[in-house]
């Protein structure tokens, strides 16, 4: 790949490899260049007659060894026989140079040995460390030089730079020759600039633009951020990766004769740059047409297979429908207790009607059974990690559509960098022998940032989380969040298979503090949670938990006893100033659609759940919530709407009443254009008008997202909003005297546009409301600025 240069007492020798490579092919082809040069040829024709045979040069190699490669002895040797033992010797690759020379009726094997390796170094790199890079060098200190090895891992470092976008990367192997024979090995890196991706264009797309294709693809048109993101440098491996992104997207909406007809990559003229263009052609998206069911067992049923389906025809077709049907009937089988049992599915086309009719048969299938499963390649996570995973043991009838969804089971877990899984004849015919192989990634992360909120203000965050803890697939995370006016700091651990079943079993022990600006009074909040969590049907999953924490409000204003006009906070405040200790029990049944739905546009989250307050402890109540969000996106999925609706109601028992620890609050997050504890009762009368909170609230919010037009790769979308919402209900307001408080029902409003900017550290959203209905005594913030979730 390049030339080394060898210093030897202050003078330089260039070292050619690419000429040593040929000089040597062709003196192994020709058997005349290594021997010397007195000899009558042709060689090969001749014969030798030899007493004895000698090695010379070696210092290092013994004569014994030089000469069971040669394997020449004593007595007539062809002129074949002294090209092959050449060729041994050479092949042996300890030697630099090699000749034979027959001397009268002796032999002599002159060779000049390797150098060794004293150091290995690496210099002129900046971008990626040593250690990342001398992971890929296979050559090592104290062993034998050899070329072709270093050569080899010139090539493997230039091919990393390659990975990373830096295509003008080179790398030279050089040698500094030391005493007794020693070189010191350094690879010289020139690193060159990043070649990014200018453009990224399709040619043929009618259905979607070139906008929605490129969110598609992993690999990114360089924008703003081309300096801290990666993804906009130029990999050809990726471009596959991406060929079957977009084949996924377009199967799952019907797209069903989808083709990608080539991919050009041009380099630009300045060689800084690629312009990429996918040519495709999309054909007509389908529908599903009729689905029916038909059994060649005379045991089943059909039609009790039909049922479970959940395929309706005129649906969009989609093949990941189709396999999770396939799926949901062959555990239908097993739960009757039915084995062998296969669906096949039958897809006619009707092409007039853009319809695909499908039947799904049930047959009986080949009678194999899991001998047993293999797994290698995990040194640390545990066997039983990987193998509960499989719906399937040893002993178990074979199903390769469920190995498949193993191996995406795995995938999905994020412990491995590479997951295959491979089945493979048994011991015999009739059993099967599953093949896991996977290479482990780093599953523990150290952050340490910054972060800003409306209603915290800025703050530090410092986390640590291991998602594989000790190998046994568990998560183990802390974190402190400090802001302006508060403090957080959680610890949590999952579990998610505990007992060895599909339960999550989840600890949290949290220390919350806070000392809002908008507030007269402090609060603390310390305890622990721990909880159980398991599916209950294929989109919906149950939590039990318990919670037990210690509540205490602190510093309330008592006013300035010299100054009637200052009575500081509420009497209802002042009352409930102090500690109170917390004991509840609570479920929540969630029902997730959004990413098993069968649209791939649209999806549901609905969530509700309970609190009883009471079982030992200081505060008796029942507190109630829900949330319900739809998403779908519209326009050739070029906007998103989105739809939320959430509520609670906290309700005191046994003649108590609720402090502002357990009421409702609205942050900035659930009704934009007003400030955290802007909304809500508040004492009138009091100096300082706190939000009390109240024990009722709803929210509901519209929102709509949608491009600026500008380039995809600025990350930056914008968006339109209108929140409404309200808190209310009190129960301890006639207790207090003096006080002036409305818990009725106000409904607040506002409407305002967003931002979306998507950065590095996160989905940042700015949001401009505009309040439209609120009381005298709100408080409104018309700009905040949000890390922006997802849905």
């Amino acid at each position: 790949m390049g030339q080394m240069v060898n210093s030897v007492n202050g003078s330089a020798q260039r070292y050619d490899f690419a000429r040593a490579r040929k000089g040597l092919a062709l003196a192994a082809l020709l058997a005349g260049t290594a021997l010397s040069v007195g000899l009558p040829g042709p060689i090969l024709a001749q014969a030798f007659g030899f007493g004895s045979v000698t090695v010379e040069g070696n210092e290092r190699i013994e004569d014994s060894t030089v000469l069971s490669y040669a394997k020449i002895g004593q007595g007539a040797v062809s002129g074949g026989e002294l090209n092959a033992a050449y060729q041994r010797i050479v092949a042996s690759g300890l030697f630099e140079q090699v000749e034979l020379v027959p001397q009268g009726d002796s032999l002599v094997i002159r060779v000049v040995e390797y150098p060794t390796v004293s150091q290995i170094n690496i210099e002129g790199n900046r971008r990626i460390e040593d250690e990342e890079l001398m992971a890929l060098v296979t050559s090592e200190p104290r062993r034998v030089f050899n070329p072709q090895t270093a050569e080899s891992d010139a090539a493997a470092i230039a091919k990393l730079y390659e990975a990373r976008g830096r295509l003008a990367a080179s790398v030279t192997p050089r040698i500094i020759r030391r005493s007794d024979n020693r070189v010191d090995l350094v690879f010289e890196v020139v690193e060159g600039g990043v070649v990014e991706i200018e453009r990224l264009s399709f040619v043929g797309n009618r259905a979607y633009s070139d906008g929605r294709l490129r969110r598609v693809l992993q690999t990114k048109q360089a924008g703003l951020l081309r300096r801290l993101i990666s993804r906009d440098s130029f990999v050809a491996d990726r471009i596959e990766f991406d060929k079957q992104l977009l084949r996924d997207f377009y199967a799952a909406r019907g797209y069903v004769d989808f083709r990608i007809l080539s991919v050009n990559s041009e380099f630009a003229r300045e060689r800084d740059g690629f312009f990429i263009t996918f040519n495709v052609q999309e054909g007509q998206s389908f529908r599903f047409g009729r689905v029916t069911a038909s059994s060649e067992l005379s045991q089943v049923n059909a039609q009790d297979f039909l049922d479970v389906s959940g395929i309706d025809s005129g649906d969009t077709y989609s093949p990941a429908d189709v396999e999770n049907t396939i799926a949901r009937m062959e555990r239908l089988a097993l739960r009757k207790g039915l084995n062998f049992v296969r669906v096949e599915p039958v897809i006619s086309r009707d092409a007039r009607n853009l319809a695909l009719d499908v039947e799904f048969k049930l047959v009986r299938g080949p009678r194999i059974f899991v001998e047993r499963i293999d797994i290698e390649g995990n040194a640390t996570t545990l066997d039983r990690v990987i193998r509960r995973q499989f719906r399937i043991v040893e002993g178990d009838p074979f199903n390769p559509r469920e190995v498949r969804a193993s191996a995406e089971r795995i995938r999905a877990l994020g412990y491995f960098a590479s997951a295959e899984v491979d089945s493979r004849q048994g011991t015999t015919p009739e059993q099967v022998i599953i093949d896991v192989d996977v290479e482990e990634q780093p599953t523990g992360s150290l952050s340490f940032g910054g972060s800003y909120s409306a209603d915290n203000g800025p703050g530090l965050n410092i986390s640590f989380s291991e998602r594989n803890f000790l190998g046994r697939g568990q998560t183990l995370r802390f974190e402190v969040t400090t802001g302006t006016d508060s403090a957080n700091t959680d610890l949590t651990f999952i579990e998610p298979y505990f007992l060895g079943r599909n339960l999550q079993f989840r600890f949290d022990a949290f220390y919350n503090i806070a000392d809002l600006d908008e507030a007269s009074y402090n609060t603390r909040v310390v305890g622990f949670s721990p909880s159980i969590e398991f599916p209950i049907g294929e989109d919906s999953r149950l939590q039990l938990r318990y919670r037990l924490s210690k509540d205490t409000i602190s510093n309330v204003d008592q006013g300035d006893p010299d100054d009637p006009t200052d009575n500081g906070s509420s009497p209802i405040l002042q009352a409930e100033e102090g500690s109170r200790y917390t004991s509840q029990v609570g479920y929540s049944f969630s029902y997730d659609t959004r990413r098993t739905g069968l649209d791939p546009n649209t999806g549901y989250l609905l969530r509700f759940g309970q609190d009883i307050a009471g079982l030992g402890g200081d505060s008796e109540y029942i507190r109630s919530t829900a949330l319900g969000v739809a998403q779908t996106k519209v326009y050739n999925e070029e906007v998103t709407l989105r739809a939320t609706l959430e509520g609670g109601s906290i309700n005191a028992i046994n003649d108590q009443t609720t402090r502002v620890t357990d009421r409702f609050f609205l942050n900035s997050n659930q009704l934009r254009g007003f400030a955290p504890l802007g909304v809500g009762p508040r004492d009138l009368n009091a100096t300082n008008r706190d939000a009390l909170g109240g024990n009722a609230y709803v929210a509901a919010r519209l929102e709509a997202e949608f491009p600026l037009g500008l380039p995809e790769e600025y990350g930056i979308t914008g968006g339109l909003f209108l929140d409404a919402g309200s808190v209310w209900s009190l129960d301890n307001v006639e207790g207090a005297g003096g006080v002036e408080v409305d818990d009725d029902f106000h409904l607040r409003s506002s409407v305002g546009v967003s931002v979306f900017w998507t950065t590095p550290i996160g989905p940042l959203r700015f949001n401009f409301a505009k309040v439209l209905e609120a009381q005298d005594y709100d408080e409104e913030q018309p700009f905040n600025v949000t890390i922006s979730t997802t849905f």
